[in-house]
């Protein structure tokens, strides 16, 4: 699995600090991040791969860093974000699934394979030559899945992946994310979809609050919520 460091890593806006210094090494195959809204968790994986910059410290993938090695970076890291559709950025769901594939210069007929398999692989298919608008929320959020997969990144970061979608399709996304065999870094409030995690890490008012096993550390969330209601 990569190994990715935060090395003191800082994230200040406006002279308030949203990210205390954070330092943690990750290498586990399957990470939970937990903490209450605001309290720094999706600015923590964003840092991973670049769509947020520390204001002091480092983050490091595999040893580089997103300022100067972040092409590199975003080949390997996947994000999916909890609104699918802010992912959106073709007319068509073939051409979505592509996209990033195009931008890495891909062979034409590659790109078509990768893309045909994704779309099989989470029931697309038939949606290909439609507008992405038009899909449920469900098949938003597999668009999204899929997107990403299409890269073959090694390590995917999955933010608030469920929060907007119905049961039936909550489970279907997670149904997916068990199934992935890369590092998977999953931010989320549903602390049932962390059973058999490897590591799960709470982050309380932009601080470090706890560092454990799933259990544990779902343990500890659930009284520091109850403390704090």
């Amino acid at each position: 699995m990569p190994t990715i460091e935060f090395r003191g890593a800082t994230v200040s806006y406006d002279g308030r600090t949203v990210l205390a210094p954070l330092n943690l090494t990750l290498t586990e195959r399957r990470i939970g991040i937990i903490g209450s809204n605001g309290s720094g968790k999706s600015t923590t994986v964003r840092l991973i791969n670049g769509l947020i910059t520390p204001s002091k410290g480092q983050v490091l993938f595999d040893a580089m860093s997103p300022s100067t090695d972040g092409k590199i970076i975003r080949k390997r890291v996947g994000f999916v974000f909890s609104d699918a559709e802010s992912q959106i950025v073709m007319p068509r769901v073939r051409d979505d699934v592509a996209f990033s594939l195009r931008r890495f210069k891909l062979p034409r007929q590659e790109v078509r394979d990768r893309v045909d398999a994704a779309l099989k692989r989470f029931g697309l298919s038939d949606k290909a030559e439609s507008s992405p608008h038009t899909l449920s929320g469900g098949e938003k959020q597999l668009l999204a899945l899929a997107s990403v997969l299409v890269i073959r990144p090694e390590t995917i970061i999955a933010d608030e992946p469920t929060t907007l979608l119905d049961l039936r399709n909550r489970r279907r996304i997670i149904r997916e994310l068990d199934a992935l065999d890369q590092q998977l870094i999953v931010v989320t409030h549903d602390l049932d979809m962390l059973r058999g995690f490897d590591r799960v890490i709470c982050i309380n008012d932009g601080e470090l609050a706890y560092d454990g096993n799933p259990d544990e550390a779902i343990a500890f969330y659930t009284e520091l919520m109850e403390q704090t209601s």
